[in-house]
């Protein structure tokens, strides 16, 4: 975090927004650190927003697919990278202020709720999410920190965390079923500890 505050204080972001990707995989800590810099950025008069990739889910009949391995349906149509790109990252990009407002996905109804979003130059989005290193979105993040986290540990944290899901064997399933295929996919196809531009690691 302070590595990142030096270097927003040595940039001039007055006339844009700078866009922050903290990318990790499943349990790696991602939210616990976005929650931090928040709060740093804010210590030092940043005016910060926060966004998930999970904010722009499909609906279930969507990312679930029957035909397909959970692997596939997670890695290749669980997100709406084109609305996201369209509707904050494209803009941001061109120069514009954003102040609008967009779709956010719940999960607890599988529906999608609007939330105004206002972002004026010298604004520091956070994008907190996994697989932010994908084609469809790196080229849009101007700094992106990646959490490198052991996958024995990850798997202990969302056993603990992830309750909706069903029990512990429930929970264990569905990761080795749906999540650490898609991640091995992602880390073979994209190499995110090498190119991030900050790697944190946690174990």
């Amino acid at each position: 975090m302070e590595f990142l505050i030096n270097k927003l204080k040595c940039e001039d972001i007055s006339n844009r927004v700078y866009i922050v990707g903290v990318d990790g995989l499943g349990g790696a800590g991602k939210s616990t650190l976005v929650n931090s810099l928040k709060l740093q950025l804010q210590n030092e008069n940043y005016n910060s927003y926060v966004l998930h990739i999970d904010d722009f889910i499909y609906p279930k009949h969507i990312r679930y697919d029957l035909t397909k391995e959970e692997w596939h349906c997670y890695y290749n149509v669980q997100w709406r990278y084109d609305y996201l790109v369209k509707e904050i990252l494209f803009p941001i990009k061109s120069g514009e202020i954003i102040d609008k407002q967009i779709e956010i996905y719940n999960r607890d109804n599988d529906e999608y709720f609007t939330q105004r979003v206002n972002l004026v130059h010298g604004s520091v989005l956070i994008l907190e999410g996994i697989f932010l290193q994908r084609k469809e979105l790196k080229d849009y993040l101007d700094f992106i920190i990646y959490l490198d986290v052991p996958q024995e540990v990850r798997l202990s944290r969302v056993l603990a965390r992830d309750g909706y899901i069903g029990g512990l064997e429930d929970i264990k399933c569905k990761y080795e079923k749906r999540y650490f295929p898609a991640e091995e996919k992602y880390i073979l196809e994209y190499s995110p500890i090498e190119t991030a531009d900050f790697v944190l690691k946690n174990s």
